[in-house]
């Protein structure tokens, strides 16, 4: 989907890779598949499993804490298909943190391996979208204390990239943070991707969902219609327009150029004010 920005990222995070087969004692093979730029890098390892290395810049590093992220993630239902976690290990190198996670390898392909967005109707079954929309039911009511939409950002960004003020009120429920077409396999369902989960806004993951879907207008009007009992409330609206801030603040970075106007087309919608162009960054 991604590739890593230069060739001093490509060798770092290579190197980072066999480190952490080497501390894990599997054996990795190519091609990898790489992250939004270069920060993550993953290739199947050994029989059965695959092997996931994440880089943060020691400034910005936290430890990761049991509940948190892809190994919190084991906590949640086992009805929420997902892949699991076998073994992780951490280490910091030259101003890198790299935290490792061996996983269950996934043999079935993911909506869209090239891009988070969604460009042709996959025909995905009726029993496919009551699976996702059982999965989220499920998640929203696993406890967590780790806030994946912080509401301070939420109040920051709303005014710059939807050209609102946020509510002061926001309701909450556990999502996956995350939730696009290139985390998302096809039948059977799988969850791809767990590091973001956490507290979001009512709605953020259908929202989120669903702006990834507008090219494909009758997939977005799917996801409308499938998860209708949470965009069609008062709560459900404020987390689809957090989702859509979020894209809008990813549109100002210079990504998803094909479908900002999309974007701002479905806000303005929303809000019936036009949102301001996102300032270049």
């Amino acid at each position: 989907m991604y590739s890593p920005p230069d060739d001093a990222t490509q060798d770092r995070m290579q190197a980072a890779h066999a480190e952490a087969a080497n501390r894990l004692a599997v054996t990795i093979s190519r091609p990898y598949a790489w992250g939004w730029n270069g920060r993550t890098i993953s290739s199947r390892a050994g029989t059965g499993h695959w092997l996931r290395v994440e880089a943060t810049p020691d400034d910005r590093a936290t430890v990761r804490l049991p509940h948190e992220g892809i190994p919190g993630a084991e906590h949640i239902p086992d009805s929420v298909r997902r892949p699991r976690l076998h073994a992780t290990v951490r280490w910091a190198k030259d101003g890198w943190a790299y935290d490792a996670d061996l996983l269950t390898h996934i043999p079935h392909p993911v909506v869209s391996p090239a891009t988070p967005e969604l460009h042709t109707d996959p025909g995905l079954t009726d029993g496919w979208w009551a699976e996702l929309h059982q999965a989220l039911h499920v998640l929203a009511g696993v406890p967590t204390q780790r806030e994946s939409v912080r509401t301070l950002w939420m109040r920051r960004s709303f005014p710059l990239f939807l050209g609102i003020d946020a509510p002061d009120r926001i309701e909450r429920v556990t999502g996956h943070g995350d939730l696009h077409w290139a985390n998302l396999t096809g039948n059977p369902l799988t969850i791809m991707d767990w590091e973001r989960w956490g507290s979001v806004p009512v709605g953020f993951d259908a929202g989120l969902l669903h702006a990834y879907s507008l090219r494909v207008p009758a997939v977005a009007a799917r996801v409308r219609e499938e998860f209708a009992d949470v965009l069609g409330t008062p709560g459900g609206r404020i987390g689809e327009l957090a989702a859509l801030c979020e894209l809008l603040q990813s549109v100002a970075r210079g990504e998803y150029a094909d479908i900002a106007a999309a974007i701002m087309d479905r806000a303005e919608a929303l809000t019936g004010r036009r949102p301001p162009l996102p300032p270049q960054r």
